[in-house]
């Protein structure tokens, strides 16, 4: 027999059923009643109101039973969760709930009250979540104290993560790179390049638009063809990769020279090759190359301004580039990573503070990132008007 929130989702039940459901009215256990009027709520034009009405007069002791339970349905936390409907006493459950999704919270942190910022900085989950604890320190109702505390503990779990910096951190294609740097690179990844010892270049957003047919036949492992009785014929093996290349393989096209390489290879010449090889290198398929593009003294502003900005790169390096110093310290990076639609939204949330006036506006109104996003950028963009108003 079908549960009575099924009935009401397939609209199988009398109007008269449903106003009593909206009222609270119904046989059901209270997890399920909750169900239904999250469901009228958020769902049902004629019963929403009376719907949000009883849920927030709810026995509180049921609200809170559904607000800790980690098997609560995502829809009832999602509602519980929202700034314009959470119950104070449900606070401290649904931060530790590890249903309640991470991009929930972080909506909450943007505009958290006083009372709520307090709860959200005594949550265990919150002060080991680095996402989450980036946007919270940008919530306006905390003291600077909280803030600078935020803010040391966020650079202590930099400087335990990051990678160590490439020596000078100079910028420019007349930069090199030590040798040493890249044996420790490669020493740091060591397991990571294990992992990945067989992948290929993969560029995102796909190889076949970039690839001349014959660099892109060396990319790809055939498909088994049927051999001279019928029977499948053993695939032919991909070309082996290499490390270092010829004298000859070197005057090849940059795709060319990148489609040789293996793992080691290609983060060797994401750390020591050209502007070209990097721009094509920062889309690798493989995380830690990718990142290897970052690590590299010849990389400059310019590029890594692109690179932040760039929709076919892995969204870890969009969230590596502002955890080095010399990248973030540049305004255009920081525009660049904001405006991003592919920029993890608890690196876009963080940055929102540092953006002038003109680009918050900008943002408020660029339908390609989340609405989180545009949200906190439209209040960040009134604020600052008004205090440029009471300046004036």
């Amino acid at each position: 027999m079908p549960r009575m929130i099924d009935l009401i989702r397939a609209s199988a039940v009398p109007s008269g059923l449903m106003h009593s459901a909206a009222r609270g009215g119904l046989a059901v256990p209270p997890q399920e009643m909750i169900e239904i009027l999250v469901h009228l709520a958020t769902e049902n034009k004629v019963f929403a109101q009376q719907a949000r009405m009883t849920l927030a007069g709810w026995d509180e002791g049921s609200a809170r039973e559904a607000a800790a339970n980690p098997a609560s349905p995502k829809a009832v936390l999602n509602y519980l969760a929202d700034p314009q409907n959470l119950r104070p006493g449900l606070l401290p459950m649904l931060l530790e709930n590890p249903s309640v999704s991470a991009e929930s919270i972080m909506t909450l942190a943007v505009s958290a009250t006083r009372e709520q910022a307090e709860a959200m900085l005594s949550s265990a989950r919150i002060n080991a979540t680095r996402e989450i604890l980036n946007v919270l320190g940008s919530n306006a109702n905390l003291t600077e104290a909280e803030t600078k505390a935020i803010q040391e503990k966020l650079l202590a779990s930099e400087s335990e993560t990051a990678t160590p910096p490439a020596a000078g951190e100079a910028s420019g294609d007349e930069s090199e790179v030590s040798e040493d740097a890249i044996r420790a690179y490669l020493s740091e990844h060591a397991a990571e390049i294990v992992a990945e010892a067989g992948k290929a270049f993969q560029p995102i957003g796909g190889v076949h638009e970039e690839l001349a047919p014959e660099v892109r036949a060396a990319a790809e492992v055939p498909a088994t063809s049927s051999g001279e009785n019928g029977q499948a014929a053993a695939p032919k093996r991909a070309p082996l990769k290499k490390w270092i290349l010829s004298a000859d393989e070197q005057r090849g096209s940059a795709l060319q020279k990148i489609s040789k390489l293996d793992i080691k290879g290609r983060i060797q010449l994401a750390m020591k090759g050209n502007k070209e090889e990097r721009s094509l290198l920062i889309r690798d398929g493989t995380k830690i190359v990718a990142l290897a593009v970052l690590e590299s003294p010849k990389v400059t502003d310019g590029e890594v301004e692109r690179f932040a900005g760039q929709k076919n790169v892995l969204e870890s390096v969009l969230r590596a580039i502002p955890m080095k110093r010399r990248f973030i310290k540049q305004y255009p990076i920081v525009r660049a990573l904001t405006s991003n639609p592919r920029t993890p939204i608890d690196v876009s949330l963080g940055l929102i503070k540092h953006l002038l006036t003109q680009d918050l506006r900008h943002l408020s109104g660029n339908k390609e990132v989340s609405d989180t996003v545009r949200k906190l950028a439209l209040k960040m963009f009134k604020q600052k008007l008004d205090v440029t108003k009471k300046g004036e």
